[in-house]
């Protein structure tokens, strides 16, 4: 964990760099790796053919941004790197806003912990591969 999902309107893939979007989110939610594990990061992208926004307008779009984390951190920190998610976002999709209708959201929930089941090799490839920094493809 955590988990992260970018579901977003299928009408932005022309003039949304997805990847990038992806690494923004991941990068502001992470942030040092002290709060939340950057070993345990798995952000996808979800796009959303079948919508309806408002008045159904074909310009209305939208990016929501689910984060899903483990119990135990605090309320303060929940705050900090949920704020620090929308603040990124809301700065990566800024020429978006500027050009057409745009609902960004960010929501984060935390798991529970008798229903996550998980295991990962994850962090064991990383040190093989003596990586220190993030790696990103």
């Amino acid at each position: 964990m955590p988990h992260i999902w970018v579901e977003y309107s299928s009408n932005l893939e022309a003039g949304v760099d997805v990847p990038a979007l992806l690494k923004t989110v991941q990068d502001a939610f992470i942030g040092d790796g002290t709060i939340f594990p950057f070993a345990g990061a798995r952000t996808r992208a979800v796009p959303v053919n079948t919508y309806l926004i408002v008045d159904g307008h074909p310009d209305n779009a939208f990016v929501h941004v689910l984060l899903r984390i483990a119990k135990g951190r605090s309320e303060a920190d929940r705050q900090e790197a949920g704020r620090r998610t929308f603040d990124a976002v809301k700065a990566f999709l800024a020429p978006v806003t500027a050009s057409r209708p745009l609902g960004i959201s960010v929501q984060m929930e935390e798991a529970d912990e008798a229903l996550n089941f998980k295991t990962s090799n994850y962090r064991d490839y990383l040190q093989r591969r003596g990586a220190t920094e993030k790696v990103v493809a």
